[in-house]
């Protein structure tokens, strides 16, 4: 990385993460509040026993494509140096757990996250889940899937739009200059018509606010074939949980609101899931990629395919991608138990719902059965960065 990215990054973070406070034991800058604890990577519970060489393989691929998918604060310059040195270790030959492990214990600081005395991360699931969908408009499947619109303009961290609100992450460049770009009910009432953005059409708008919230899927064609979906951007307006909003109307406990719960009350009810739905007025647009393997996971925010339950979603706007990041946990197994869940991940995507110093969202895999276990996950954990000496 040349001395310009370099500063850009030390800037964008410290514009990030305004007011801070530097710890003696951190080496970068943190939120005021927030601690970083040096922990010896063999006092880890589960350290030993996990499968170092996984993480490491990710690692490997490099911290982030050229350029990711959603942009994030620039990996620092050692960061990258650690990729590179991964990589090049991979290209010498197998990398067994033994000598995966060893690289992360040589090349990285373990500083466990506290966003407050006491305190612990917290982690969510997410999935790539699979839907029926049509290349055509039809009574079966009347609801569109938008193209990114070519006058959508996303706000860069560290970027500054004078005039407009800030928390917009995204604005319509106009002959005027930057306007706030139609929210989910105005698109609803066909804002982005005529504008040839169509790309799929599914068979409810329930099945669209799935596909929306995790960013990515499987859409099943009438032929059997199936196409996949990558997010391609987003209309920048604050995103608003619905599984929150409907423990709030309805009395669920929060425990208790799981997105299996809340998927059936919104398909029980066609009209009650339209008003619903409306609340949330984040939008999010994507692109076909046929091209994808179908044994490859989604792209994540890095750019990069995702693998289950080693690549995490984080907040882009304090944490570069390709950070790894030691969990441990409690979750759910999917099968009405919970489980010790300790391993190295690494940093490949991020969330409009992923704000905070030790907030994550696990990708837990594709399908039905991933979806059901990661709508369970709402679980504290451990949050260690591993930081690159």
């Amino acid at each position: 990385m040349n001395d310009g990215r370099a500063r850009a990054f030390l800037a964008s973070l410290l514009f990030c993460l305004i007011p801070m406070t530097a710890l003696a034991s951190s080496p970068f800058p943190l939120p005021r509040g927030v601690h970083a604890e040096d922990v010896p990577p063999r006092d880890l519970p589960g350290w030993l026993q996990d499968d170092q060489a996984a993480a490491f393989a990710i690692f490997a691929e490099g911290c982030m494509a050229d350029p990711p998918l959603r942009e994030g604060v620039t990996p620092p310059p050692i960061l990258e140096a650690a990729c590179t040195r991964a990589r090049a270790l991979a290209a010498a030959g197998p990398v067994d757990c033994e000598a995966g492990r060893r690289f992360f214990e040589d090349n990285f600081r373990f500083l466990r996250i506290r966003p407050a005395q006491g305190e612990t991360g917290f982690m969510t699931g997410y999935f790539e889940p699979e839907f029926e969908g049509s290349l055509t408009r039809s009574d079966a499947f009347p609801t569109p899937l938008y193209d990114r619109p070519k006058d959508l303009v996303t706000r860069h961290p560290g970027e500054t739009w004078p005039g407009l609100a800030p928390e917009l992450s995204a604005a319509r460049r106009t002959e005027r200059g930057l306007e706030a770009f139609p929210d989910r009910a105005a698109i609803d009432d066909g804002a982005l018509e005529g504008q040839g953005l169509e790309i799929l059409w599914l068979r409810d708008p329930v099945d669209r606010f799935v596909l929306q919230v995790q960013g990515s899927g499987r859409i099943r064609l009438p032929d059997g074939s199936v196409t996949r979906l990558v997010y391609s951007g987003r209309n920048g307006l604050p995103y608003t949980s619905l599984g929150r909003v409907l423990s709030q109307r309805e009395a669920i406990p929060p425990e208790q609101m799981t997105m299996d719960r809340l998927v059936a009350r919104l398909k029980a009810d066609a009209g009650f899931a339209r008003e619903l739905i409306r609340l949330n007025r984040s939008f999010v647009f994507f692109t076909r990629r046929d091209d994808l393997p179908a044994g490859a996971g989604p792209i994540g925010g890095a750019g990069l395919p995702l693998t289950p339950l080693r690549s995490i979603a984080i907040d882009r706007s304090i944490w570069p991608y390709g950070l790894p990041v030691w969990i441990d946990a409690k979750i759910p197994d999917g099968q009405g138990r919970e489980a010790p869940f300790a391993r190295l991940t690494i940093a490949q995507d991020t969330g409009s719902a992923i704000l905070g110093p030790a907030r994550l969202d696990l990708f837990v895999g594709s399908g039905a059965a991933a979806g059901h276990r990661a709508g369970l996950i709402r679980h504290p954990t451990s949050f260690i960065v591993l930081w690159p000496r």
